[in-house]
């Protein structure tokens, strides 16, 4: 996971310059996978993440445990996300229709058209799921979290990780068996 770049949380500005700098290389690329499941624009993503980075820096002096730093950057990502959402902010100049799960690979043409269909399908309904149930399943499926970061990462009990991957993996099928 992280690799701690400093023995303690930061004091100075250099220390959170280095936190930040080393988080940056470990998590910036997963931050912005993350963020295009929430909103459909990558300009908008690339916006949060670098955010979420700007209150990490502001914030870094308060982090006692920088074990947690990353779930901390994803929550923010996240919150961050549902607050762009909530105030109808998404982008619709810059609409993508790639897909933010990236497809298997395949070879032949017709196979790469279902491969992509199949992955725009999955996205549409991952997005419909209530917010937290969505942010479950791509925490503990997509970014491979284990339950326990998920809870972390989220601040719930891992129980509920459990139930809301539970019902949102439940959802998903319904709605993508109602597609097909």
């Amino acid at each position: 996971m992280f690799d701690q770049a400093l023995a303690a949380a930061p004091e100075s500005t250099a220390d959170a310059d280095a936190l930040v700098a080393r988080m940056f290389d470990v998590e910036a690329t997963s931050l912005v996978r993350l963020a295009r499941v929430f909103c459909d624009d990558r300009n908008a993503a690339e916006d949060l993440v670098q955010e979420a980075f700007i209150r990490l820096h502001r914030s870094a002096g308060s982090i006692r445990d920088l074990e947690r730093a990353p779930a901390f950057l994803r929550s923010i990502v996240i919150n961050l996300a549902r607050d762009h959402n909530r105030r109808g902010l998404m982008s619709l100049r810059h609409r993508n229709s790639v897909a933010a799960v990236p497809p298997p690979p395949v070879t032949e043409p017709d196979d790469q058209a279902v491969a992509d269909d199949d992955a725009e399908q999955v996205l549409a309904a991952l997005r419909t799921l209530p917010e937290r149930q969505r942010a479950c399943l791509v925490l503990h499926y997509y970014e491979e979290l284990s339950i326990s970061e998920v809870a972390d990462t989220l601040g719930i009990s891992k129980n509920s990780v459990k139930t809301h991957c539970k019902r949102g993996l439940a959802s998903l099928e319904s709605r993508l068996e109602a597609d097909r």
